[in-house]
């Protein structure tokens, strides 16, 4: 880890406010897996944008933004975020994306084909869609013309748009993980 965690003791009159909104949206959207030290000190992607507090504040309201207009179901929302945390080997997004899923009843060898960068065979169309989108994306370039017209089919244009978006989140924090080398916590 390259930057230290901190805790809540030592924040910044700057990195107080941004902290409280973390914690609280944290603990209202992201619970199925470990966020914080005892102390109260956030781990995750959360520690470097606190380091970084008027950034941290700008994708953090992005984060909530997603998560609060959220159009697509949460299987095909964990489709697109593992393809991406496969893709950039993001150790704590793979983790903490993982625990959602499993939470949610995603099998194990969904999810490890998944993690392993390949496309599972036992997706539904709608998953095998945004499977698509997000490995396509990542990969860098234009979006595919019939991956693009397909999404648009099957989803409509504002969860394609959310589908775009979610690569590009999380392709930042995945970026921002392993930027810092955020390490993974022990599992419980």
């Amino acid at each position: 880890m390259r930057l230290p965690l901190i805790a809540p003791a030592d924040l910044s009159p700057e990195q107080k406010p941004l902290y409280d909104d973390m914690r609280k949206g944290i603990a209202s959207n992201f619970n199925a897996f470990k966020v914080e030290r005892d102390d109260g000190a956030l781990m995750g992607p959360w520690n470097p944008w606190l380091h970084e507090p008027a950034i941290g504040k700008a994708i953090w309201d992005l984060t909530l933004a997603m998560t609060a207009q959220a159009v697509l179901p949460d299987n095909v929302r964990q489709i697109v975020i593992l393809v991406v945390g496969a893709r950039f080997d993001a150790a704590y997004e793979l983790y903490a994306h993982i625990a959602v899923a499993e939470r949610e009843g995603m099998p194990a060898e969904r999810l490890a084909t998944i993690v392993a960068d390949l496309k599972p065979a036992d997706l539904s169309p709608e998953e095998s869609i945004a499977f698509d989108l997000a490995f396509a994306l990542v990969r860098g370039g234009t979006l595919p013309e019939p991956i693009y017209a397909l999404a648009l089919k099957t989803f409509g244009q504002h969860a394609l748009n959310e589908m775009i978006y979610l690569v590009g989140l999380y392709s930042l924090v995945s970026t921002t993980l392993n930027g810092f080398n955020v390490p993974v916590p022990e599992r419980e």
